[in-house]
């Protein structure tokens, strides 16, 4: 059984949502902190980007967390603007693409293969079951304060409200139509 698509679609949909919810905030937004120890949408977005950066760079050849990563910085609010941030997020991503192409290439075996993650060692199977579930983590709290933020006029990302009928009607979002 090929895993690697259902990786792919799901690092594609939690994407997705970040970016649309991002869409929906006004720039000043991205920076608000709820509360004093809380993470800002900038805060949570610049944790992931360094999250994936550092795991994704030679995924299966080096440790995943690389010594010039500055975890505990990330959560200080990088004040970087909309297009930067956003700039730093697609640049992860197509780290992470490289590292899938290069799981692809590596054959049916690879899950099964070893990895480290601070000198832990891993399969590639549960390194990548444990980025997707942080990813999604993540991605929750986006679109959680991106929803608070956006007030009356949040866009669902998913089925509006009082929506589950049509959408079962229709269901664009299985079939990836959507």
């Amino acid at each position: 059984m090929d895993l690697l698509p259902s990786f792919r679609t799901e690092y594609q949909r939690y994407r997705r949502l970040v970016e649309l919810a991002v869409a929906q905030v006004d720039d000043a937004d991205l920076h608000h902190r709820p509360h004093e120890d809380g993470n800002s949408i900038a805060i949570t977005i610049g944790h992931l980007t360094g999250n994936l950066r550092s795991r994704f760079t030679d995924f299966l050849t080096s440790d995943g967390e690389k010594q010039w990563r500055q975890r505990d910085a990330e959560f200080d609010d990088p004040g970087l603007d909309r297009e930067t941030l956003l700039a730093n997020w697609r640049e992860a991503w197509r780290i992470v693409d490289t590292a899938l192409a290069a799981v692809d290439d590596a054959g049916p075996d690879v899950f099964a293969r070893t990895i480290t993650i601070r000198r832990q060692p891993l399969t590639v199977l549960d390194a990548l079951l444990r980025s997707v579930a942080h990813v999604a983590y993540h991605t929750g709290q986006v679109v959680q304060l991106a929803r608070a933020f956006a007030g009356s006029r949040w866009q669902s990302l998913s089925i509006p409200r009082g929506g589950s009928a049509d959408y079962a009607a229709n269901p664009t979002r299985e079939r990836g139509t959507q």
